[in-house]
């Protein structure tokens, strides 16, 4: 660990919070509906406005100002070291895993997702015998790349740089599908333009929760974290206006996905039945 990371572990989110004013939040810009540019090249999407909302319930507890500072990165394995090094506090947009749970902290989900197939090719419903011997784009070291590798093995991986690439790819016809998160295929595609394409299975190859992750040891900063998606998923639940514009601008009806609102509040209250109900005050 170099000295940067030595005095990232050396105070906590929130003293660093409370000293410096800021909370340093790892994205991307090409994640579809979680952090891209817009057409005005801004930094939008459903994880940067929790982790906007992440920073205001920080705010609160700290009774001063404080406000998110976004960091570039390039990949999300460089994501994940940079958050379990504790030299960035916060990414919201990010899958969950056991396995990066033994390195980092995870948020109470805000999304549902999983591995699915993109496809235009007629007969390719996602089992492994339609699969065998298809072409499938895969990102190298993604949980898309593990899924057909662990249970479509008949299928032949194709390595591309990222779903953009992968997408390009099934284009041109060089690849029968592209395997990944289904939610960001889905926002790849509409970003792209691409029309007449599936996704396939109809219930994933593998599902996980998405959520934001912290780094280890941070349970004030966790607390906070949890709150603040509690209380915008809570909202939904109950029409509130603003917690309601917040999600379907990006999953719901007009939104990146165009999901029923009431798919997404039975998920919602599956989330919450584990925590404590909060009487969030109406916006209107």
């Amino acid at each position: 660990m170099g000295a940067s990371g030595q005095a990232a572990r050396a105070e906590t989110v929130i003293e660093r919070a409370a000293r410096t004013g800021v909370i340093s939040v790892g994205t991307r810009a090409d994640l579809s509906p979680y952090s891209f540019r817009n057409d005005r090249g801004e930094l939008v999407g459903y994880g940067i406005d929790v982790a906007q909302l992440v920073a205001a319930e920080v705010s609160r507890y700290l009774g001063r100002p404080v406000r998110v500072e976004f960091e570039s990165v390039a990949d999300a394995d460089t994501l994940f070291r940079q958050v379990s090094r504790g030299e960035i506090a916060l990414a919201c947009g990010s899958q969950f895993t056991w396995e990066r749970e033994m390195f980092v902290d995870t948020s109470i989900p805000f999304s549902l997702s999983g591995i699915r197939i993109l496809t235009r090719a007629q007969g390719l419903n996602g089992t492994a015998e339609s699969l065998a011997g298809k072409r499938i784009a895969v990102v190298p070291g993604s949980l898309g790349e593990r899924a057909i590798r662990d249970l479509t093995p008949q299928a032949i991986r194709v390595a591309v740089p990222g779903l953009q690439e992968g997408l390009a790819a099934l284009g041109s016809a060089r690849v029968d599908g592209v395997a990944g998160d289904s939610i960001l295929l889905a926002g790849a595609a509409r970003a792209a333009g691409t029309h007449g394409l599936a996704l396939v299975p109809q219930d994933p190859l593998v599902r996980y929760a998405v959520g934001c992750m912290m780094p280890e040891n941070n349970s004030t900063f966790r607390n906070l974290v949890n709150l603040a998606i509690a209380q915008m998923i809570q909202g939904y639940v109950i029409d509130d206006p603003a917690a309601t514009a917040t999600v379907n601008r990006w999953l719901g009806p007009g939104g990146v996905l165009e999901l029923p609102p009431d798919l997404i509040k039975a998920y919602f209250q599956t989330v919450l039945l584990n925590h404590e109900q909060i009487n969030v005050p109406t916006t209107r």
